[in-house]
């Protein structure tokens, strides 16, 4: 199958009006001008690697639309499998945490997070994209490690993440305000809600050595099954040491630019979300996504809760990086495959899987097409399509 009369981004530059043929599957041949009678004509549309998204919090809202009301887990996957395939993302890491501490505690015990990742792992062979699963672990959770050695030893997690929501620092660092969100939704007075705050200090305090211990035993066994291991919410120059130290080798949402430049400085490549870097600024006050790209520390982008926000903020940091759109396209393709081990992927390259999106750039941008080994799962009618092989049912005909 030829594609022609694109505009293609590779890993370097822009081919202004080429073609990519494909067979089974992969990219067979990249063409510098357009081909004649080719199956698809872009007509002048971006033809781009497809986007690899490594951490994605959307699964839990699709289960449970509102605060206790649960829909059957197929259909939920279901439903985000189509989301992403629309926005163009072709690899996903399903973001799931063991929190039962949090907002979403109901649904972060070890029980319901397993059968999520269980239902992901045995729903892939039926979803129009590649589903992978990224686990977080609560550095306070206590059963961390050896639920890891469960689901990593059986094959089912893909990458894991080390988060300490601990209050005082992370993303977490206001205290006060903390204390007011906590006096509001618990109906309780700030003063309760200040000393619930400091007896979770006080607790992370006194299990701080058993607690890096467990974390040391945890990154060691991912590393001895190949499973990369990500921190999360770093805030200081200690603790990206500390990270680092532990064999963390992606800084996921650094709080601050002076700990993203030290995880640069150390060789670890920082994530941050894709809506942060649209709306150029953190919906918690933290770092903005835009500061760290414009410093030059900033290496993936995430869809974090909003997949459909990773092709605009592409296109708008593709206005300031040094290399252009190349450059922002590295932050959703190649970059993020380097760093999840990914190697048949994440560039428009002869021998690569053909995971390709095809868009226009005006306005915020719109994925026209979305392409998953080579066969279309996702299309609005903008491209005569017909003829080709597409997967499932589930390919949108707007035509």
């Amino acid at each position: 199958m030829w594609l022609s009369n694109f505009r293609i981004v590779l890993a370097d530059r822009v081919i202004e009006n080429g073609a990519v043929s494909i067979e089974d599957g992969i990219i067979a041949e990249i063409s510098e001008t357009p081909v004649a009678n080719a199956d698809v004509d872009g007509r002048g549309l971006l033809l781009m690697p497809g986007m690899i998204d490594m951490h994605g919090d959307m699964i839990e809202r699709e289960i449970e639309p509102r605060p206790g009301v649960r829909m059957p887990m197929e259909m939920g996957l279901r439903d985000l499998d189509m989301k992403l395939a629309t926005a163009g993302v072709t690899t996903a890491y399903a973001s799931l945490s063991f929190a039962p501490g949090s907002t979403y505690g109901h649904m972060r015990s070890y029980d319901f997070t397993s059968e999520m990742i269980r239902a992901v792992v045995a729903a892939r062979p039926n979803l129009l994209i590649d589903h992978r699963v990224h686990a977080r672990f609560e550095v306070t959770f206590p059963a961390a490690l050896s639920v890891v050695k469960e689901l990593v030893g059986e094959g089912s997690v893909d990458l894991v993440s080390l988060c300490d929501h601990t209050p005082g620092q992370g993303q977490y660092r206001n205290l006060e305000l903390q204390a007011a969100n906590i006096s509001k939704n618990k109906g309780i007075s700030l003063e309760a809600a200040a000393e619930q705050l400091q007896q979770r200090i006080r607790d992370r305090q006194e299990t701080a050595g058993d607690m890096t211990a467990t974390l040391r035993a945890i990154t060691q066994y991912c590393a001895l099954h190949g499973v990369p291991v990500a921190s999360h919410d770093d805030d200081t120059i200690e603790k990206v040491e500390l990270m680092d130290s532990l064999g963390a080798n992606i800084s996921e949402f650094p709080v601050t630019l002076e700990a993203a430049k030290e995880a640069n400085r150390r060789g670890m490549l920082n994530a941050m979300g894709a809506p942060n870097a649209l709306r150029g600024q953190s919906y918690s006050g933290n770092l903005s996504a835009r500061e760290a790209h414009e410093a030059g520390v900033l290496d993936l982008l995430a869809a974090d809760y909003h997949p459909s926000a990773m092709l605009p903020a592409v296109l708008v940091l593709g206005k300031t990086d040094p290399n252009g759109l190349p450059g922002a396209a590295k932050l959703t393709s190649l970059n993020p495959a380097r760093a999840l081990g990914l190697e048949d992927r994440g560039e428009i390259r002869v021998g690569l899987r053909a995971d390709l999106l095809i868009a226009s750039d005006a306005g915020v941008g719109r994925v026209h097409a979305t392409l998953s080994r080579g066969r279309f799962v996702h299309s609005d009618g903008a491209l005569a399509l017909s003829g080709l092989s597409t997967r499932h049912e589930t390919v949108i005909r707007m035509s």
